[in-house]
């Protein structure tokens, strides 16, 4: 049995890492920065603060990077992304960032989302097919309860009651909401209306 399926079993409440981008420039290739919330169930425990390139291809390397080199690794159980992309269409390598890092790693997303239009965005960059490719690797979006995600290294059964543990109220999990609205507070000098 996987470790987050014992951990949960078990009644304990995982740790986990949310990332989110925070607000970017319009310009393909300009920074965006990225923050990592760390929280223990709907509790803040600590941060870790990276770039990505807007519509670049590092968003995986960044993640990775920013949580392998961490005081946080040997700690964490599960990875969240906001989303299957960072700084526009910075896509995510979700199984290949799950095989590096060792843990299962979840996009969660607020609402079903339009494949289709994400794919023609998609077709329109000259490496559309490695975008493309990371997009489908990513799997099928299920749902369970009010969640929205796609997941990797772990089942969507397991995905589903970690995600009630992990959010205080809504369909966002504290560490991505807190990750939105520090992003959002350190680039603007204040938090956003979404979170």
């Amino acid at each position: 049995m996987p470790a987050l399926d014992r951990l949960l079993q078990s009644g304990r409440v995982p740790r986990v890492v949310g990332f989110d981008d925070a607000p970017f420039a319009r310009e393909a290739g300009s920074p965006v920065h990225v923050a990592g919330i760390v929280c223990s169930g709907t509790r803040m425990e600590g941060m870790v603060w990276g770039t990505a390139t807007r519509d670049g291809a590092d968003a995986t390397d960044v993640l990775a990077t920013l949580l392998g080199e961490s005081k946080f690794r040997d700690q964490v159980h599960l990875v969240l992304l906001d989303g299957i992309a960072v700084g526009g269409f910075n896509v995510v390598d979700l199984p290949g960032l799950a095989d590096r890092v060792g843990l299962p790693c979840v996009a969660v997303m607020r609402k079903m989302p339009d494949v289709a239009a994400v794919r023609a965005v998609l077709g329109r960059f000259p490496d559309a097919d490695r975008r493309l490719r990371l997009l489908d690797r990513a799997g099928p979006i299920h749902t369970a309860g009010d969640f929205v995600f796609q997941c990797a290294g772990t089942s969507p059964d397991v995905v589903g009651r970690a995600l009630s543990l992990l959010t205080d109220r809504g369909k966002v999990p504290e560490a991505l909401r807190l990750a939105h609205l520090i992003g959002a507070a350190v680039v603007m000098g204040q938090s956003g209306k979404r979170a």
